[in-house]
This record gives C-alpha cells, sequence and structure tokens, in this order.
C-alpha cells in the first residue's frame, strides 16, 4: 500500500487508479485494525489523510473522464499509536520515487 501524496494531477493513470485502489485496501486494512509499522518506517502512508486522498484522486479520476463509484469505507485509527496516526509523507522523496519509476509520471 502506498500513498504518493502528490498533486494527483501529474500522475499517470496507471499510478492515479493505483494510488486510489490502495486507499481502499488502506481502509479495509485499519477496518481489520492491523499494524502499519513497516509502511510509516518507508514513507508510505499518511494515514490522517486517507479519506481527503481518496477524495482528491476521485475528484482527479472524474476531471480526465473516469467514473468513479466506489466511496471509501469508514475506518478507525483510534487503534493505532499518535506517532503513526500523524504521521506525514515526505511528498519530494515520494515524487523522486515517482519520478524515477515512471516516464508519464514524470514528464
Amino acid at each position: 500500500m502506498r500513498m504518493w501524496m502528490v498533486d494527483p494531477s501529474v500522475m499517470c493513470n496507471k499510478h492515479l487508479l493505483g494510488e486510489h485502489v490502495e486507499c481502499h485496501m488502506l481502509a479495509g486494512h485499519l477496518q481489520r485494525k492491523r499494524g502499519i509499522t513497516n509502511y510509516i518506517r518507508l514513507n508510505l502512508l499518511q494515514p490522517k489523510s486517507l479519506r481527503e486522498r481518496h477524495d482528491q484522486l476521485a475528484l482527479e479520476m472524474e476531471d480526465r473522464g473516469m467514473v468513479h463509484k466506489s466511496p471509501l469505507p469508514e475506518f478507525d485509527l483510534s487503534y493505532l499509536p499518535e506517532e503513526h496516526r500523524a504521521y506525514t509523507v515526505n511528498t519530494d522523496e515520494s515524487l523522486a520515487e515517482l519520478s524515477r519509476r515512471c516516464r508519464e509520471c514524470r514528464d
């Protein structure tokens, strides 16, 4: 699971849709009250921003003419340590990694 947390307008369709799916995967993970320590350690998740991020991705999908019909289910972050709930992805690192992986996102 990964939340790139970069401006959705710079993402190619593959990465835009991929992050959208991963938002749903993360919500399910959180519903089952599973840990996210390694995801945080690897700069992959920003839990408090999950709903807002999902909505940003959905809006960008719609702006590109895609159909979005999957609202994000409810989830609870209260079981996580505060430092995990409040973690913020380093967007500079994230954008650099995305650009390294994908020519379309880089251009």
